[in-house]
């Protein structure tokens, strides 16, 4: 039954994915109309929420765009930084979405932020863990107890990741709208395109649930032996 689930959230994860590209390249081929870039599009959502202290920045990649609120540095990657696309746009104003989380200290980035070093943390150590407790599960249980808790806490990072996209999203629609960034033909692409996005954080977030009740049921199995 799992390797059911498995290869289903696989599929969906693919299918997501390859649907947030092509939306991403369809959105990329249509110029705004007030020409302004991805860098030009950010900058005047930080000014105009009143944060002067967050550069903006390119980086090299495809869809690397990021927000680090450690450096207060807005990251776009090449295509969004130069390009003057409807996907450049919402792309912009999405990582300054979570510019505007970090100054008005919006509680699931907070949560997220903290969670941060204990994910970093688990990441490098619990695929170990999980395997060395399963191969040990008759003799010494807590370990796989140990990586359990481990996978936990990715899997309460990936829902809590969730109001933070879907909220980032939010405040870069209104600002667009209210900014007049967007106009009647350009606003729903922009939707359309941050939406495409947000569905991978919710399969990311639903197949790390699976996978974490999997190896709950593992655990379970093993002591119903015992």
């Amino acid at each position: 039954m799992y390797w059911i689930i498995f290869i289903g959230f696989a599929l969906l994860s693919w299918l997501v994915s390859s649907r947030l590209q092509s939306k991403f390249e369809k959105y990329s081929k249509i110029p705004m109309p007030n020409g302004m870039t991805g860098r030009d599009v950010a900058e005047k959502m930080l000014r105009d929420n009143g944060i002067y202290d967050v550069r903006v920045t390119s980086t090299p990649g495809h869809l690397t765009d990021h927000y680090n609120p450690a450096t207060q540095t807005v990251n776009l990657s090449e295509s969004v930084y130069y390009s003057n696309s409807i996907a450049a746009a919402a792309v912009a104003a999405h990582e300054c979405g979570h510019a505007v989380q970090h100054a008005t200290a919006y509680a699931p980035l907070r949560m997220r932020s903290a969670l941060v070093p204990v994910v970093s943390f688990a990441s490098n150590i619990m695929t170990w863990v999980l395997l060395g407790g399963m191969l040990l599960l008759q003799t010494f249980p807590q370990l796989m107890l140990f990586g359990i808790i481990l996978f936990a806490s990715t899997t309460l990072f990936s829902f809590i990741t969730l109001p933070v996209e879907i909220n980032a999203s939010q405040r870069a629609l209104v600002w667009l709208s209210q900014a007049g960034i967007t106009n009647a033909f350009t606003h729903d692409k922009a939707e359309d395109a941050l939406r495409s996005a947000a569905y991978t954080y919710v399969v990311a977030a639903l197949g790390s649930l699976a996978t974490l009740l999997y190896y709950i049921m593992i655990f379970l199995g093993g002591r119903d032996r015992d």
